[in-house]
């Protein structure tokens, strides 16, 4: 018997099949093979059809069975991971309204930062955990605001992970976990935040009915079984955003565990038992999936750094090498600390954890006399590492405590460079896994069994890969980030 797993992206549908009994990974495929289309009307706007994420789960959910030759029947249950606060809205009779605004839209942000505002810091940290900001609530108020004609015909907002499930069970529901990225909920109250849905003038029926995070939610549906070749009556066990499903696939529950990722950007993701939060302008907060209103209090802590892999491909397209693995070797010939060499990784537009400044990526302290290319590898890594570290320190300044970090086998922490710098400098272990949300997912399916400590050993079974431990003398990794550091705060200082 088997778990699938649906991972909701925005560039793609990742559909996988675990084996129920020990959780190992049997296929993972992707749909559409090229990247999903976004909509973009006007300047930072970013639009997607919900209906071809539907499109492309059946899609995969079909090529899948197909290429492993699984009955519909052998697959006892789903995990759905979907791209976070994006906004879905359904008219009475399940039709779709409008494109979804999705994640990286950034239409909202006056709209949020104005109910920030109005609504008072304290009430928003003390109860909400964050601004409005450009969240699914935000994006929903635009409609309100723009769109009247489509918001008076609202039965219920959705995510996306709540459109899928929806239709293949037929089924609105959504969870807890999904309401707080969305700023609908009141942590202080455990409740809909009724101060935001009256801020914003929504009627709190448009809120779908909700369910725990491992439960059975809904069943496929007979219209979303001969839509997607599901069997009909296959229960949808599990569902969460991406970056609390990712920390789920990494084994990360508890306090000090902390989950990162490392691709074209970076995130870090760290597990309280607080609802303190000092640092609202540059750390969200949401329900982690272990969350239970009036049981169990597990916040995750994230920090976005925009700047992370991106640096390092813009050095591959534009300096004369050709592979990451050519540029990792030329690191490795210039020894901690670049010799002086610094490189700001901060092109990919404003970085929420500086306080939202554009600084832009900054290549300082090259003399031409002495440096060169091996030099700027190097530097990229340490660069893009030490912003990782920084993020650390806003993490353990909003009051998270950190014992580990596990991450995915993913670009940057492939590097053998970039996680050892990270693994020294912040003193605890680095755990690499071998793992996908589609694969996370699928085994969450089994979780509503609420047996964690069989999951956790299912993860180390199947995908552990290595451990970066830090190095026993970090002087020369210190002092290398402290010249990057001191030369970042000179920026900020001056931007």
């Amino acid at each position: 018997m088997y778990y699938l797993g649906l991972d909701i992206g925005s560039s793609s549908v990742k559909v996988a099949l675990v084996h129920a009994e020990t959780g190992k990974s049997l296929g993972l495929v992707q749909e559409p093979q090229t990247e999903m289309s976004m909509l973009a009307v006007k300047n930072g706007w970013a639009e997607q059809n919900p209906e071809d994420w539907w499109k492309h789960v059946c899609a995969g959910i079909k090529r899948l069975k197909s290429e492993h030759q699984v009955a519909d029947s052998d697959i006892k249950g789903i995990g759905i991971s979907y791209q976070m606060h994006g906004l879905v809205l359904l008219d009475s009779d399940g039709k779709v309204l409008r494109n979804s605004i999705i994640w990286c839209d950034s239409r909202a942000v006056g709209i949020g930062q104005k109910a920030f505002e109005e609504i008072g810091e304290e009430r928003c940290t003390s109860q909400l955990l964050n601004s409005p900001s450009n969240f699914t609530a935000s994006k929903l108020k635009w409609v309100k605001e723009n769109e009247p004609d489509i918001f008076t015909q609202v039965h219920k907002f959705m995510l996306p992970g709540d459109y899928i499930a929806y239709r293949l069970t037929g089924t609105m529901n959504t969870t807890v976990s999904g309401l707080t990225e969305g700023i609908f909920w009141d942590f202080k109250q455990e409740a809909i935040a009724e101060m935001l849905m009256d801020h914003y003038g929504f009627d709190g029926s448009k809120v779908p009915d909700i369910v725990p995070t491992f439960s059975e939610q809904c069943t496929v549906s007979q219209k979303g079984a001969s839509e997607s070749g599901m069997a009909m009556g296959t229960p949808i066990l599990y569902r969460a955003g991406d970056q609390p499903n990712n920390a789920l696939s990494l084994n990360v529950f508890n306090p000090g565990e902390v989950a990162a990722t490392g691709g074209t950007s970076g995130v870090i993701y760290a597990v309280t038992d607080s609802l303190s939060v000092k640092e609202s302008a540059r750390v969200n907060n949401f329900a982690h999936v272990t969350y239970q209103p009036g049981k169990t209090l597990r916040i995750g802590k994230l920090l976005c750094i925009n700047g992370a892999g991106i640096q390092f491909r813009w050095l591959l397209n534009n300096l004369d090498v050709a592979s990451y693995e050519e540029m990792n070797t030329l690191a490795a010939s210039v020894p901690v600390g670049s010799d002086g060499v610094c490189i700001i990784p901060f092109g990919n537009g404003a970085e929420r954890m500086l306080n939202n400044k554009d600084i832009g990526t900054r290549m300082l302290n090259i003399n031409l006399n002495n440096h060169g290319k091996a030099h700027l590898c190097r530097a990229a890594l340490e660069g893009i590492a030490f912003s990782f570290v920084y993020g650390m320190e806003i993490l353990k300044s909003d009051g998270s405590a950190v014992n580990l970090m596990r991450a995915g086998n993913d670009n940057l922490f492939r590097s053998e460079i970039f996680s050892n710098t990270v693994a020294t400098l912040i003193g605890h272990d680095i755990e690499i896994y071998n793992t996908t949300g589609a694969i996370g997912a699928a085994r969450a399916a089994d979780l509503h069994k609420g047996d964690f400590e069989v999951f956790g050993k299912r993860i180390m079974e199947n995908d552990y890969v290595m451990t970066y431990k830090p190095e026993k003398n970090k002087e020369a990794y210190q002092k290398g980030y402290e010249v990057w550091k001191n030369e970042l705060e000179i920026i900020l200082k001056t931007t």
